[in-house]
This record gives structure tokens, C-alpha cells and sequence, in this order.
């Protein structure tokens, strides 16, 4: 399977920013039947590429470098699944006005320290720009800019903005970026619609009944 037919490379990403796009590589996260995308290390890469954190250059470097380190692409799968539901899991509390829970917010700060020794400043033609050292046959890198977008994110004013999808069973997260900040669904076209939908069942049903 090309890496560009892979369904985590053709998810929707409604987050707004990069850390809850990647939350959302679960589908139907709140409920009991939930749909990895992740399922191997090419998934992730072809997340990775999706995003636009990963050339195709850099993509295919990644999976050969997977296939010669099979052990430790599935380590760093392993890593990236537990990355991705301490984010949802501190996100979620945010949302719900809670405290994250200690363990969740020390993957995140492990995921962060490593991030962070792999930055550096490189000279643009505008002028400088964040870039990443020693990342080309680092089969985890995928997780440095995800964690970076997850501690800027906690550390800012928009943090007030991060909401999960109405729909009980979705739990997707996304920023509501609306004037009035009354955005409620993931997407319109498809939690929001489902939603009117069973309003109008109900309302249908309920009208139809004979009166007593």
C-alpha cells in the first residue's frame, strides 16, 4: 500500500492545531468501539507526511530505516499511542475544566525533553526559523513537533479555546476559533448532521403518535 492510501494520511484534521490533530487520529475516541489509525509504524509516517511534518523524502528515509530497525519502530509506535492519549486524556480534562493527571502530564514532559534536545535555529532566506537536528534516522521524531504543539498550546491564551466534539461517542478535539465561541461539533458535516438528524427523528416520532 502506497503510504499516501493509508487511511491515518487521509484523516480530516479539524484540531486547528497539531497536537489535537494528532488526538484525533482515534476514531470515535469517547466511546467503547473506538478506531485506531495507527496501527503500524507506516501509519504514522504517513500521519507524519499528512500534517506536513514529514517531506516524502522524509517519509520513505523513515520507513527504510523501519524496515532495517523493525524492533524499534514498533517502540516508537508504541510511544507515539501512549503520546497521543496523554494529550487526549490532558486536553480532555482542560475541556471539562479538571486537573490533568500527574502521569499523564510526565509523558508529555518526557516527550518534551527530548523534543527539545533536538532543536536548533536555522538561517531562512526571511531570516531564521526553528529546525530539528540529528532527525533524519530518528524513528520517534514524528513526536517532537507534536509535543512542542502541545506544551505551546497549554502555555497559551488559547488554551480557553479547546473544546471536544458535542457528540458523546466522537471526543474528537478541536480549537474553536468562532467570534462568539459557539462552535459544538467536530464537523458539521458529520457529527453536527448526525445530530439533526435524531433531532428530527424525534420530533418526527414524537408527532406521530396518537393523542390519548
Amino acid at each position: 500500500m502506497a503510504i499516501t492510501e493509508r487511511s491515518a494520511g487521509r484523516l480530516k484534521l479539524i484540531g486547528g492545531e497539531l497536537c489535537l490533530d494528532f488526538a484525533n487520529t482515534v476514531d470515535w475516541h469517547a466511546s467503547d468501539h473506538p478506531r485506531e489509525f495507527l496501527t503500524s509504524y507506516a501509519d504514522l509516517v504517513a500521519w507524519g507526511q499528512h500534517v506536513g511534518i514529514l517531506t516524502a523524502q522524509e517519509a520513505e528515509g523513515l520507513l527504510r530505516e523501519a524496515s532495517r530497525r523493525p524492533a524499534e519502530a514498533e517502540a516508537a509506535l508504541a510511544r507515539a499511542i501512549a503520546l497521543r492519549e496523554a494529550i487526549y486524556r490532558i486536553f480532555s480534562a482542560v475541556v471539562t475544566g479538571a486537573r490533568p493527571a500527574a502521569s499523564d502530564l510526565d509523558i508529555l514532559n518526557a516527550a518534551l525533553k527530548e523534543a527539545l534536545t533536538h532543536m536548533r535555529i536555522d538561517p531562512t532566506p526571511d531570516g531564521f526559523a526553528w529546525a530539528w537536528a540529528e532527525a533524519e534516522a530518528a524513528l520517534a521524531r514524528v513526536l517532537w513537533p507534536v509535543a512542542r504543539s502541545a506544551g505551546e498550546l497549554l502555555t497559551s491564551a488559547a488554551l480557553g479555546r479547546v473544546r471536544r466534539c458535542a457528540d458523546q461517542d466522537c471526543g474528537w478535539l478541536f480549537l474553536d476559533r468562532s467570534r462568539n465561541r459557539s462552535r459544538r461539533w467536530c464537523d458539521m458535516k458529520d457529527c453536527g448532521n448526525r445530530a439533526k438528524a435524531r433531532r428530527h427523528y424525534r420530533q418526527v416520532k414524537k408527532s406521530s403518535r396518537p393523542d390519548r
